[in-house]
């Protein structure tokens, strides 16, 4: 019987790879035989998530909001490898900030959740998509959030904004590739307890509300990091090619 979810002598970018949701999604698919390249601007978490893969993974420095930066990294993969199957865009977050009346929010801390979190995955996919369309195949995966879908539970504004938006850019993107074989989906992870800002955020609801967060959940437990690489390794595999345009949520049932 085929095995649709192996991924061998396929090559694989995963932004926001330095810890987290990005770090398991990157030793996912290292140890379903991808060829790994995993950017994040967080060079030390880099180096630790390519000490502990299952598998040799590259590394490489990226902020997702400098063009440059994201053009330098699909074509190093694309000289070495000679092609990119599947792009994971998962570079994001909330950029340090917390939640905060809207008369509050500057211009420069929009802009920044924005940049990293919809402009990121735009500029990603506009780096890879010409070496997918030269083979007629391409899986792109946008990790999103709950956040795009209702209401955050950070409170941030611009996450919720830019979360949204990176869901209509799916959309979007899906009807515009499909013709070339290239499929784009994403994922929007529930609160998962992955890196320092999901923990601080995770710790400031106390015992009640922690409680109160996991009986909201109709599995009534968290998610971990492993939960949402599934997630994207459905849509990446050979199995998800006529899926499109769709995102999926995984968050435990609300």
């Amino acid at each position: 019987m085929t095995d649709h979810f192996t991924f061998d002598g396929q090559t694989v970018l995963v932004t926001g790879a330095g810890h987290g949701l990005g770090r398991a999604i990157a030793h996912e698919f290292a140890a379903r035989g991808a060829s790994v390249w995993a950017a994040d601007i967080n060079e030390a978490g880099l180096a630790e998530t390519a000490a502990t893969a299952p598998a040799p993974i590259a590394t490489r420095f990226v902020d997702v909001a400098d063009r440059a930066q994201v053009q330098d990294f699909a074509a190093a993969a694309l000289t070495k490898t000679g092609r990119i199957d599947v792009l994971v865009n998962d570079a994001g977050g909330v950029c340090g900030q917390v939640g905060r009346p809207i008369e509050t929010v500057t211009e420069a801390d929009w802009n920044r959740i924005f940049a990293v979190n919809a402009t990121g995955s735009f500029l990603c996919a506009q780096a890879v998509v010409p070496a997918m369309k030269a083979r007629g195949y391409g899986r792109i995966v946008n990790i999103s959030s709950g956040a795009g879908l209702g209401v955050s539970l950070t409170g941030i504004q611009a996450y919720a904004a830019a979360k949204a938006a990176q869901i209509g850019l799916t959309r979007q993107l899906a009807h515009e590739l499909g013709r070339d074989g290239i499929t784009v989906n994403s994922v929007a992870p529930g609160f998962v307890r992955s890196n320092p800002t999901t923990e601080r955020q995770w710790e400031s609801y106390g015992p009640d509300g922690q409680k109160a967060l996991i009986e909201r959940i109709a599995t009534h437990r968290l998610g971990a990091p492993a939960d949402i690489a599934y997630g994207v390794m459905f849509f990446a595999s050979a199995a998800a090619g006529w899926i499109t345009g769709q995102t999926l949520s995984v968050d435990g049932g609300k």
